[in-house]
């Protein structure tokens, strides 16, 4: 098998003949992979990942592509941010203010430009992007141009709902809105779902292997919100999202993105069509347990903990790590190794050459 088939073999549950590795390192970690590895072109490369991400312009993090998205640029949208900014500031595709300070690194501080609004007169009258207008084809080569060297495309869909519009609205006024039954919240998560579904199927019909879709819906030790709000705001509208994949493609695999203890929302995802779940982050859930629970139909991405295994762990600890949850997991796979998010500036690369050694030596 070549890398992609090896890796859709894995979350298939197939079996699998070489343990996948794949990570995201942050700015400084890729300095220092440079430096180590002067001749190397990517580290994606250099550790032969199985897959390449595509990022979706929609996406509320996306910088990359905002080229796509022209008239955003023409757009004065300190307008809606009357507080101002006291450093550098970024707007994506979707009007929202990204504040990097001095010492930020590669965090920042997010605006939010419907917060002030009161009315729903006000809420139809902002800018929203309009992807109708998005010439795809740049994103559709780049899709051809990955699957022909042998691997697998990854679109970058997170955010797909419920995190774009807190990240418009602020969480708490969101809240609000949906325990008020607000029609400011119906309109702005249907406009968010209807642009996310339109968007979902330009990928599937590109042939995309993946689509990595989320929202983080859990705290570190707890759901955010109570299972019925869950089921009743933004399940019916992922399935929507969802459905629009599956129509078009029935084999594309979907990946859920949901850092935190999500256990309780583990079955809905699975009910309307989640194929695998990231990261079962280790601070906030068993792997074992989620595993026994519901590891006979979904897969997984993730496991090894970002926040105390790989920036404060040893290398022995990682390798063992990698073991046991591969272990776990089986021969018949149905787990990509990987670590729950960015590799921050903390982790120490022997801890991250560790990661790799581990998945190497396994099949050994």
């Amino acid at each position: 098998m070549n890398l992609k088939e090896n890796l859709l073999s894995v979350y298939h549950r197939k079996g699998y003949e070489k343990v996948p590795t794949g990570f995201i390192l942050c700015p400084s970690l890729e300095n220092e992979f440079k430096h180590r590895y002067p001749e190397a072109k990517s580290y994606q490369d250099h550790f032969n990942f199985p897959y390449r991400i595509v990022v979706d312009p929609g996406f509320s993090w996306n910088f990359e592509n905002l080229d796509m998205l022209p008239d955003r640029n023409t757009i004065n949208w300190h307008q809606y941010y009357p507080e101002g900014f006291q450093y550098e500031v970024k707007f994506d595709g979707w009007g929202i203010a990204h504040e990097s300070s001095p010492n930020s690194m590669h965090m920042t501080k997010m605006h939010h430009p419907l917060k002030d609004m009161s009315s729903l007169v006000e809420f139809r009258a902002y800018p929203w992007p309009d992807y109708t207008k998005v010439d795809f084809t740049p994103i559709e080569d780049k899709i051809k141009e990955v699957q022909k060297r042998g691997l697998a495309v990854f679109i970058w869909f997170e955010c797909t709902i419920w995190e774009t519009a807190w990240y418009l609205r602020g969480m708490e006024n969101l809240m609000v809105d949906m325990l008020m039954e607000d029609e400011k919240a119906t309109y702005l998560l249907d406009l968010i779902t209807e642009k996310a579904c339109y968007r979902a199927k330009i990928f599937a019909k590109a042939g995309a292997d993946i689509i990595g879709m989320g929202d983080d819906i859990g705290t570190q030790e707890t759901i955010m919100f109570p299972e019925e709000m869950y089921r009743h705001w933004l399940k019916p509208r992922l399935k929507k999202v969802i459905d629009a994949v599956k129509t078009e493609n029935p084999d594309i695999l979907i990946s859920y993105h949901s850092c935190g203890y999500i256990e309780p929302f583990i079955n809905d995802l699975i009910e309307i069509g989640v194929d695998i779940l990231n990261p079962v982050q280790p601070e906030c859930m068993d792997f074992k347990e989620i595993h026994q629970k519901y590891g006979d139909r979904i897969s997984f991405n993730g496991t090894i903990g970002t926040q105390k295994l790989m920036p404060y762990g040893t290398p022995e600890e990682v390798q063992a790590e990698v073991f046991r949850n591969l272990d776990i997991a089986g021969k018949k796979g149905g787990l990509f190794c990987c670590p729950t998010h960015l590799l921050e500036p903390e982790v120490p690369w022997e801890n991250i050459e560790a990661y790799i050694k581990a998945c190497h030596d396994y099949m050994i």
